[in-house]
């Protein structure tokens, strides 16, 4: 893929990483921990956010943000905690310090590593009737199984970009890493020409095209077979009633009457 989406897809994307240290203080069912947090969307230092969170019983009362710059409360304690480790220039500075000296060691290990993971999209191409009906006919461009989530999905007509009547959803999450989208071109078909869905990716190596076959619709294509089904086993069984009847009737004993 074109370096030049490869440097947009980098800076869209939003990686966390989270290490929970060890409990504090145990007791009675209640624990105390502390939780440490780079958040970033790049290697720069610039990009990265410090966390550390201070919880008892599942509830944060403190926090230090990089953002911030300082500690904040949420409870009563946690208040005083903060009024305490704010005026205390060496705690205070040993926790700015932490963006740097944590988080720029352990950010472009996890950053590289998640570059690394990506699944190529799936594409299907189908008509649907507009609602209402009308000249109009719809075109539907499915993205599916893509991962990371930026992606562009776009339509060219007779090779040249179609922007007019398109639709799109956002990338959706399905659940489990991966995701889908969907565009909806609707257009006025026309006899020779050429439509087609592009989709860019970063998991590709080039622009993944599908060009749209307008012979007939996969639900028409459906019925037709079923029709054809249909008409194949009524006309097999009435050759079968006729093929019996023959035999019948040449067996049968035709008795002179009086």
């Amino acid at each position: 893929m074109a370096p030049s989406f490869i440097s947009v897809s980098l800076l869209f994307i939003g990686l966390h990483a989270a290490v929970i240290t060890d409990p504090i203080c145990s007791s009675d069912g209640f624990m105390e921990f502390v939780a440490t947090e780079c958040v970033f969307n790049s290697t720069e230092l610039k990009d990265i956010e410090y966390i550390q969170s201070y919880y008892y019983n599942k509830l944060e009362y403190t926090r230090f943000s990089s953002s911030v710059g300082k500690f904040v409360g949420f409870t009563e304690r946690g208040v005083k905690n903060a009024a305490a480790w704010n005026n205390n220039p060496s705690y205070l500075s040993r926790a700015k310090a932490q963006k740097e000296v944590y988080c720029l060691n352990h950010v472009p290990v996890y950053y590289n590593n998640m570059l690394t993971k990506s699944a190529e999209p799936y594409v299907r191409l189908h008509s649907e009737t507009p609602p209402g009906g009308g000249p109009l006919s719809m075109l539907v461009c499915s993205v599916y199984d893509f991962y990371p989530k930026k992606i562009i999905v776009r339509w060219t007509r007779d090779g040249r970009p179609e922007t007019t009547g398109v639709t799109s959803t956002d990338e959706l999450a399905d659940g489990d890493w991966y995701y889908q989208t969907h565009s909806h071109l609707e257009y006025t078909p026309r006899s020779g020409e050429k439509i087609s869905c592009v989709v860019e990716h970063i998991s590709l190596s080039k622009p993944l095209v599908t060009d749209w076959n307008p012979s007939m619709p996969e639900s028409e294509r459906n019925k037709v077979a079923i029709g054809a089904s249909g008409l194949i086993l009524g006309l097999t069984l009435s050759l079968a009633g006729f093929i019996y009847y023959k035999r019948k009737a040449r067996g049968r004993i035709l008795v002179p009457s009086h």
